[in-house]
């Protein structure tokens, strides 16, 4: 089964993709992940993204398919994965549909974790408070001025993703404001009926 989970930065998606491959044994593949570890691995590929994301580029298409076409070949994805992050344009996901069809299978089910953006922006708030009140230094990604930057960017980028899976039947919404366990409960029902 090959799943996507929606919804923007904060949502919970990184933490149900976690719970997705302890419960299911599908792998969470996050492509931010992904190229963190190209970087890490100082791989030819990693020292590419590297210069793009110092230069506050996004990484290209092509890049991003790619790492997802190597990382389906893995033997723990043979059964399926969890989309983490991935796809955020619609050329992405018309990308990712015909990487799948090559391999005779599909996306079957997309997890919409819907939010309430200012309560996101206040979570962000509070986690620089408590980081510096601590002595420590906040996030770079986690200011409130750039989570709300990455807010406006999933509205306009990623957002319309949930119209072209609706318009293919996959798209099942989980209130992403509740208790993690009731979320995680949520997702299982959704599954189970799949």
């Amino acid at each position: 089964m090959n799943l996507v989970l929606f919804g923007p930065p904060g949502a919970g998606k990184g933490t149900q993709a976690k719970v997705l491959q302890e419960t299911r044994g599908l792998p969470q593949l996050s492509t931010g992940d992904m190229l963190r570890a190209a970087i890490a691995a100082k791989s030819e590929l990693g020292r590419k993204v590297e210069a793009i994301l110092a230069k506050g580029d996004l990484v290209s298409d092509d890049i991003v398919i790619g790492i997802i076409d190597q990382r389906l070949n893995q033997p723990d994805a043979a059964r399926g994965a969890v989309f983490d992050g991935f796809p955020r344009t619609i050329p992405q996901a018309e990308a990712l549909d015909k990487l799948l069809e090559g391999r005779g299978k599909k996306i079957d089910l997309v997890i919409e974790l819907k939010v309430d953006e200012t309560v996101l922006l206040s979570r962000a708030e509070q986690r620089v408070r408590e980081t510096v009140s601590k002595g420590g230094i906040p996030r770079p990604d986690d200011t409130p001025q750039t989570v709300k930057n990455r807010l406006d960017v999933y509205r306009k980028n990623t957002a319309p993703l949930v119209a072209f899976y609706k318009a293919q039947g996959k798209v099942v919404s989980v209130d992403g404001m509740a208790p993690i366990a009731d979320v995680t409960r949520a997702i299982a029902a959704a599954l189970d009926r799949k």
